[in-house]
C-alpha cells in the first residue's frame, strides 16, 4: 500500500509537470522533442524501480555510496518538478477564470490555452534548485576552505602569543567516497603548520568500521602538542539498529580504538594538561551535550573540568555549539574558548563575508557557524570537514579551521 500511494504521489507530479515541458518543446524538431521526452521519464521510471527494490530491502547488496548518490538525484529531481506545480496551478485557475466569463459574460472567444510564458517561468523555477544542488553535488564536497581567526584573550601570557590551533570537526567518515581529495586536505592541515589540532567529533555516521579506510589518510595529521578530539551525537552508534547491545558496545570500543591508531588522544569528560613554552594550557573535552532534546546528552563538564585550576588558560572541545549558552557561558566564565562542530551550517546557505550570513539552520542554532563572542569567552563552530545526507554543499564549503591567539 505504501508503494502504491508513493509511486502515485510521485507520477502524478510527473505527469502534471510534464504539461509545462511539453508547452516549452512544442515547437522543437520532433526527433529532438521526443529524445527529450524519453529523457524526462526515464527519471520516473527509475524512481519507481528505486522504490520497489528499497521497499524490498534488497539494497543491502547496493554499493553504499552508489545508493547514496542515485537517492540523492532522484530528491533533487522531484523537488525540482514539485516547484513547477505553484506555477501550473497559477495558469490552471487562470485558464478556468477565462473559460467561465467566456461562458457568462463576453460573446467574444477568450483564449483559455496554456501560458507559454507560465510554462516557462514554471521550468525556471524548477531549474534553479536542480542546477544548484547538482553543482553543490559535483564541485564542492571536497573543495575545503581554510577559515582563519585572530582571537585576542585578556590575561592571555605572553608565551601563548602566536599559539596556532587548528580545528576540524564532522568527518563522517561513512559519507566520503574519495580517498585522494581527502589527502588533500590533511596536507592543506600540515601546511598551516599548528602548535595543536582539535577534532571536535562525528567521526562517522553510525559504524566504527567506516573509518577502516582512511585511518591511514588522517593518522597523517600531526602537531608538536598534539592532537585532541571528542565524540559526536553520531560516533555512539544510536542511529543504527544493532542486534543486541553488546554489539553496539563492542562498536564504542572499536571507536575508542579507532581515535587511538590516529594518534588522537579522546577526551570522554576528561582533560589534559599542555605544557606549552612552560604555561599550563587545559585541554577540555567534554562526550555530546546539546541543550536540543532530540540529541543526548553524554557530556559531563562538571567532571570534565576537574583539576585545571591551575592552567593558565582552558579551552574546551563541545561537539555541539548549544552547550555554549546552556551550560558554559552561564557557569564557567574561565574557559576562553569552546569549539564546536555539528550543525555543517546546514552544507546550505549564503555567506559573503561583510554582507550576508545566512544559512536555514540559524532557525534551529543561534550558533552555527564561525566566531561568537559573549563578554570574555568565545565559540568558534567549525562548518565540518565532511558530509552527511545531502553528499554535497551549497554556499558553505568545507572547513579546515586555523585560529591564532593574541593578548586583548
Amino acid at each position: 500500500m505504501r508503494f502504491l500511494i508513493l509511486a502515485t504521489l510521485l507520477l502524478a507530479i510527473d505527469g502534471y509537470a510534464f504539461l509545462a515541458v511539453r508547452m516549452i518543446v512544442k515547437d522543437w524538431p520532433e526527433a529532438i522533442k521526443y529524445t527529450f521526452f524519453g529523457f524526462y521519464w526515464i527519471v520516473p521510471i527509475v524512481a519507481v524501480l528505486f522504490i520497489t527494490t528499497s521497499l524490498g530491502q534488497e539494497i543491502e547488496d547496493w554499493n553504499k555510496h552508489a545508493y547514496l548518490y542515485l537517492r540523492t538525484f532522484l530528491f533533487i529531481a522531484y523537488i525540482s518538478k514539485m516547484l513547477i506545480l505553484p506555477i501550473l496551478l497559477i495558469d490552471d485557475a487562470r485558464r478556468l477564470g477565462s473559460m467561465v466569463y467566456q461562458k457568462f459574460s463576453s460573446p467574444a472567444i477568450v483564449d483559455a490555452g496554456r501560458s507559454k510564458f507560465l510554462s516557462q517561468a514554471g521550468i525556471f523555477f524548477g531549474a534553479i534548485p536542480f542546477v544548484t544542488l547538482m553543482y553543490g553535488l559535483v564541485r564542492n564536497p571536497y573543495r575545503y576552505k581554510v577559515f582563519t581567526e585572530k582571537i585576542a584573550l585578556r590575561n592571555l601570557p605572553s608565551a601563548l602569543k602566536g599559539l596556532r590551533i587548528v580545528q576540524i570537526s564532522d568527518i563522517h567518515s561513512g559519507s566520503l567516497t574519495f580517498k585522494e581529495p581527502v589527502k588533500e586536505a590533511i596536507k592543506l592541515i600540515n601546511d598551516l603548520k599548528p602548535d595543536i589540532i582539535f577534532f571536535t567529533g562525528d567521526l562517522v555516521n553510525t559504524r566504527a568500521d567506516e573509518m577502516d579506510r582512511f585511518i591511514d589518510v588522517f593518522d597523517k595529521i600531526s602537531a608538536p602538542h598534539g592532537v585532541y578530539s571528542v565524540m559526536g551525537n553520531h560516533d555512539y552508534g544510536d542511529y543504527h539498529r544493532w542486534d543486541t547491545p553488546e554489539a553496539k558496545e563492542q562498536n564504542l570500543i572499536k571507536l575508542h580504538d579507532t581515535h587511538k591508531k590516529l594518534g588522537w588522544d579522546l577526551l570522554n569528560n576528561e582533560n589534559r594538561i599542555v605544557k606549552i613554552n612552560n604555561e599550563s594550557v587545559a585541554v577540555i573535552g567534554v562526550e555530546n551535550y546539546s541543550a536540543h532534546p532530540r540529541f543526548p546528552k553524554y557530556g559531563d563538564l562538571e567532571k570534565a573540568y576537574q583539576g585545571t585550576d591551575s592552567a593558565n588558560l582552558k579551552l574546551l572541545l563541545s561537539h555541539d555549539p548549544s552547550h555554549w549558552l546552556d551550560q558554559v557561558a552561564e557557569k564557567y566564565k574561565d574557559i576562553a574558548i569552546t569549539f564546536s562542530g555539528h550543525t555543517h551550517g546546514m552544507q546550505f546557505g549564503i555567506e559573503i563575508p561583510g554582507w550576508i550570513k545566512w544559512s536555514p539552520i540559524q532557525y534551529v542554532y543561534k550558533q552555527w557557524a564561525g566566531l561568537y563572542q559573549q563578554k570574555d569567552q568565545y565559540l568558534y563552530v567549525n562548518r565540518g570537514l565532511g558530509f552527511h545526507g545531502y553528499p554535497g554543499r551549497v554556499g558553505i564549503l568545507p572547513e579546515i579551521t586555523c585560529i591564532e591567539l593574541e593578548e586583548a
